[in-house]
């Protein structure tokens, strides 16, 4: 499918109910294949793939490929989304971001858009080595801020869904007709290869240790279910807190910008040691943390996710933005 396309696509890949089952039958005529592709130059991607495709697009495309990148690139997430193309019979969405957009993401966290998407399996179609690479930091990253919303003893289901949520908190459309119960379909299907991404992650982490396993039934097949137990300890746990993405950091720092002024930490707030800064370890001991890391993850998604619903009715036009509402909700109501 990505050799239909003249423009140069670097990474791409697939995710959603399209690709991996979320529990519920969807029917043919209904199925559409999420894609995200990266491409180098945004202007110049949507310049050859309008040329080729106009089609795919709203009648922005009257517009130019210079206004499309701009609105591309300067509200929202990054993104532009076509929806309800067919190609060789298959209908797919796909997604355009610049790599540069998408690497600073999946480093810092500061949409969570591509990265909450890459937190979960998807399908690489497409590979590049420094997506690989930060894609890594993403993962760990994504499971240090599990850790430090979960409570002492949880369960691997516990902790993959946790994962999963992280992209889906403060998302406007998990109140607009998304199905609440979105989170638990997609682990308590992708199981598998939840553990396949995150095992490799655990079993280097020094505060993680697994107990005793319960049995979970996947496809009608009982499988163990590991139960885990983290350290407390504030210096271990201000450990994960230096290590967040730089912009989620300083998200959560905010939070706590008055016990750091009252408690004289102001010299030490940058002072590091090889476990995190003594502010960090402030934050860690607080009963009110898994509260708090929440509310940061809250305030760095709701902003591009609700930039990129209203970005995607000129986007993708008012008819197809109708038709794709509808269709979600009906199949969330099957």
């Amino acid at each position: 499918m990505l050799w239909k396309f003249n423009a140069p696509i670097k990474y791409a890949f697939a995710y959603g109910s399209g690709v991996f089952s979320q529990g519920k039958p969807v029917d043919a005529s209904q199925r559409q294949v999420d894609l995200i592709f990266g491409v180098s130059y945004t202007e110049h991607w949507h310049s050859l793939n309008m040329r080729q495709n106009p089609h795919h697009y709203s009648g922005l495309r009257h517009l130019g490929s210079g206004a499309i990148s701009m609105i591309q690139d300067n509200f929202g997430a990054g993104f532009y989304f076509n929806p309800y193309v067919e190609i060789d019979g298959i209908k797919i969405k796909y997604g355009v971001v610049n790599m540069d957009t998408m690497l600073t993401d999946l480093h810092k966290w500061n949409s969570l858009f591509v990265a909450g998407r890459l937190q979960k399996p998807v399908k690489i179609l497409r590979d590049e080595p420094r997506v690989r690479f930060v894609n890594q930091s993403n993962l760990i990253s994504a499971l240090r801020t599990a850790l430090l919303i979960l409570p002492e003893t949880f369960s691997e289901l516990d902790l993959y869904k946790t994962i999963a949520g992280i992209s889906y908190r403060g998302d406007p459309r998990m109140a607009l007709g998304e199905n609440p119960n979105k989170v638990n379909n997609i682990v308590n299907n992708q199981f598998l290869n939840f553990r396949n991404l995150y095992t490799p992650l655990l079993d280097v982490l020094p505060n993680v240790t697994m107990a005793h396993s319960s049995a979970f039934k996947l496809e009608n097949t009982e499988i163990p279910v590991a139960s885990m137990k983290q350290d407390m300890d504030p210096v271990r746990r201000g450990n994960m807190v230096y290590r967040l993405p730089l912009e989620f950091r300083q998200n959560l720092y905010v939070r706590y910008q008055s016990k750091l002024e009252s408690s004289g930490l102001v010299e030490s707030k940058y002072s590091y040691n090889l476990h995190g800064t003594l502010f960090d370890q402030e934050i860690a001991a607080d009963p009110n943390l898994s509260v708090n890391v929440s509310k940061a993850i809250r305030s760095t998604v709701f902003g591009p996710s609700l930039g990129e619903s209203i970005k995607g009715v000129f986007t993708a036009g008012v008819g197809r933005t109708l038709r794709y509402a509808f269709d979600k909700l009906q199949k969330n109501n099957l």
